[in-house]
């Protein structure tokens, strides 16, 4: 069961109209390694995991929900007054001819979100080493795209998202020395 609040999970601000931005940041809505894959990749994953790491898991998957409406509302609002020339200017021509301002699941050169981006292998420990990894490429990728702007409200936000990221890669680890103690535990019948 879901509850949905109507507000972000952390405020998002913008200072400017900024759609080479935008375009940087849809690598974080629909890319390979965004939120769209990982509150995916998580929700199908704990369908077989062990009980102890179901919760974790749909906590995980809620807050990149979270994440990705903070994705989407960044680019909506650094493309907002952006004119049509502007859109083709940084490279959004063709995401404008198809889709106007509207929101696609593409990444940031324009490649559709597929299926292929996920894994589960019903395997509790490479699952949980597959999303350490997928938290650690997200994190990254928020540095970079920090970097990218000087945008003081808009990089509040990212660096709020990049830290997230951390606390998921730190929670995924947990869940692993916990399986791997379960594991190593003698076990009586």
């Amino acid at each position: 069961m879901f509850l949905y609040e109507k507000k972000l999970q952390y405020p998002v601000r913008v200072s400017k109209c900024d759609p080479q931005m935008a375009k940087f940041l849809t690598e974080q809505y629909g890319g390979a390694d965004g939120e769209l894959a990982a509150a995916l990749r998580y929700m199908n994953q704990r369908y077989s995991l062990p009980d102890k790491v179901v919760g974790l898991l749909t906590d995980v998957t809620m807050e990149e929900f979270s994440h990705l409406e903070m994705i989407a509302t960044m680019i909506l609002k650094l493309t907002k007054d952006a004119t049509p020339e502007q859109m083709r200017e940084a490279g959004l021509g063709d995401h404008y001819a198809n889709h106007g301002n509207a929101l696609f699941y593409q990444n940031a050169s324009g490649v559709p979100w597929q299926a292929s981006y996920i894994q589960a292998k019903c395997d509790p420990i490479a699952d949980l080493y597959e999303d350490i990894a997928a938290e650690e490429k997200a994190r990254a990728t928020y540095q970079w795209l920090i970097d990218m702007t000087d945008d003081v409200d808009l990089q509040d936000s990212l660096k709020f998202l990049r830290e997230r990221e951390i606390v998921h890669s730190m929670r995924f680890r947990e869940a692993v020395e916990m399986l791997k103690e379960d594991q190593a535990a003698q076990k009586f019948f």
